[in-house]
């Protein structure tokens, strides 16, 4: 074994390939019985899902393998693309459920959203990193707070404008993490929160939200409001979940799945797919899969040697845990439906790619990390560590 394939956080990428080994076959289970979707062909969207995957693991590996300084370099171009194709899909995207979120490249459909939170959590760590460098405890400030929030507004409002509710909702939380890792003042924070909350309630009583999100958030207060309307996915979900019980139906023989009873339940609820075939033990072992890469993700933040990784390390672990919890949560009836996919589970090229590279950074932070630090503190806690 190479000396660079030891250094790699091989927990990290053992448990991110099984999320999405489980996520193909779901995916594949999911869409298997259905020809309105696969043109007859139950192998259909396998075949498309195992091009995702290897793409992906293809940028993993390149972003992982790129040096750190380049790294830092490419940062404000990956910033500028996203919010160029975030233009883009205004100006000439399609519309899918009520969203113009979709870019059609040939036969490729791509989303400029999933890419924009990869993007804004490098753009606010660079921010934060050259304006610190050379000075690890400096105190970040006002103008800091303001520029990473400006880093993130750009993107939030294109975001908003397609309307795109559940995006906005995983990047707000990421931001939120990101300025808290970086060291923001408490009282920004505490701002933010509130600002946050008074954001939302001029958002529903001036009418930015579509008619459609307004009701979902009804729905959620009360499933029973609208059963075959708005709460129609919630209450299909749930019942899903709860057939699988504690070993699941079988893969491939969930009898909700198999009837096309849960809309979209290869991308937004494919969690349901895993509770109705896999039951509470499947279920329970997809989510441990997703806390190990988030854990994996705040170790490589703590360890980090540069305030760069520090910072995208830690806003890549909010990004991945608040997707999760509100995608699974939705699924349960727990969080409102929003529409956003199960990191690396979920069918779709975007989604894989985007996490793809956020995972081939989060190798890239670790493998630095582990090259510069004294071999006596290896093993060390990393509360001691001074970065050079």
């Amino acid at each position: 074994m190479s000396r660079r394939a030891a250094g790699v956080d091989w927990i990290l990428m053992l448990a991110s390939l099984a999320l999405v080994a489980l996520g193909t076959l779901l995916v594949w289970s999911a869409t298997a019985p259905r020809d309105s979707l696969t043109g007859g062909d139950p192998t259909a969207y396998l075949k498309k899902q195992l091009v995702n995957v290897a793409i992906g693991v293809v940028l993993m590996v390149l972003v992982m393998a790129t040096d750190h300084r380049w790294v830092r370099i490419v940062a404000p171009l990956v910033y500028v693309a996203s919010v160029v194709g975030l233009v883009l899909v205004l100006v000439m995207g399609s519309t899918i459920n009520g969203s113009r979120s979709w870019l059609m490249l040939g036969g490729m459909s791509i989303q400029p959203s999933e890419f924009a939170k990869l993007a804004v959590v490098i753009g606010m760590a660079l921010l934060v990193a050259e304006r610190s460098e050379g000075s690890w405890r400096r105190q970040v400030g006002t103008g800091d707070v303001v520029g990473m929030l400006a880093i993130a507004g750009l993107p939030a409002v294109l975001i908003l404008l397609q309307p795109d509710l559940g995006t906005m909702l995983v990047l707000t939380a990421t931001v939120f993490g990101v300025l808290a890792t970086s060291g923001a003042p408490r009282r920004w924070l505490g701002g933010l929160g509130l600002a946050g909350i008074v954001a939302a309630a001029v958002a529903v009583s001036a009418g930015v939200l579509k008619d459609y999100q307004v009701d979902r958030f009804m729905a959620f207060t009360n499933p029973a409001l609208d059963p075959r309307g708005a709460g129609y996915n919630v209450e299909q979900a749930r019942i899903a979940v709860g057939n699988g019980g504690v070993f699941g139906q079988g893969l491939f023989h969930g009898s909700q799945t198999r009837a096309g009873f849960v809309p979209e339940q290869h991308t937004d609820f494919i969690f349901t797919v895993a509770g109705e075939e896999l039951g509470l033990v499947g279920a329970g072992i997809l989510i441990g899969l997703l806390a190990i890469v988030i854990w994996r993700a705040l170790v490589i933040a703590t360890r980090a040697q540069d305030m760069f990784g520090r910072v995208a390390a830690a806003g890549i672990a909010c990004w991945f845990g608040f997707q999760a919890f509100q995608n699974i949560g939705m699924c349960l009836g727990i969080m409102p439906v929003t529409g956003v996919p199960l990191p690396f589970v979920s069918y779709g090229g975007s989604s894989m790619f985007a996490g793809m590279l956020a995972l081939g950074l989060l190798q890239n932070i670790h493998l630095r990390s582990a090259a510069t630090l004294p071999t006596r503190f290896t093993n060390a806690s990393p509360r001691i560590l001074v970065p050079r």
